[in-house]
């Protein structure tokens, strides 16, 4: 599997988050209570898995490879990517701000979670798009086979290393039974 396969993967995992996370603004819109645990887990998984393990990935070795193969990185669509992780992190700062305030039961800041989540899940729904349709399929025809090679082999090792593939797993379990709760 090429690198950009997995990836394509990975934001598969990312969209379903963004789905529960849509579901969740849906119940704190309406004024029903939301567990504050499911709000933590949903932003401990865009945080862990998306940020730390997904972005990582591409920040650190797939957009390095680019740029050593052509693609413009200050200016050109890496740069593009990596600003707008950048804004991302600072609508779940938000989020985990606002959480806080939720935690010890200041109903009150639900309206800034749900803008800190909305804004996030319309930055990140482009974005993936943008991924998918144009950086990675770019990727593919600039990267040589020895290239992806390598790129899966430390696309191995971030797993491993960074977060460990039992928390990997773990993200995944909470995540499927987010969904058990708010999508079905």
């Amino acid at each position: 599997m090429r690198p950009t396969e997995r990836l394509t993967e990975e934001h598969r995992s990312i969209e379903l988050g963004l789905r529960v996370l849509e579901a969740v603004c849906k119940k704190l819109e309406s004024g029903d209570e939301v567990d504050p645990e499911h709000i933590e887990e949903i932003i401990e998984f865009i945080k862990g898995f998306g940020d730390k393990c997904h972005h990582m990935k591409e920040e650190e070795l797939l957009f390095e490879a680019m740029a050593k193969a052509g693609v413009p990185k200050d200016g050109g669509p890496l740069g593009v990517m990596v600003a707008e992780h950048d804004k991302g992190r600072g609508y779940v700062r938000g989020m985990n701000e606002a959480l806080a305030n939720y935690k010890l039961g200041d109903g009150g800041v639900a309206p800034v979670i749900v803008k800190n989540a909305r804004d996030y899940i319309a930055l990140l729904t482009g974005h993936i798009d943008k991924e998918d349709k144009v950086l990675y399929p770019l990727a593919d025809q600039r990267l040589s086979d020895e290239q992806q090679r390598e790129l899966s082999t430390e696309f191995d090792r971030i797993d491993r290393e960074t977060i460990g593939s039992d928390k990997i797993a773990l993200f995944h379990k909470v995540l499927n039974r987010l969904k058990d709760i708010y999508l079905d």
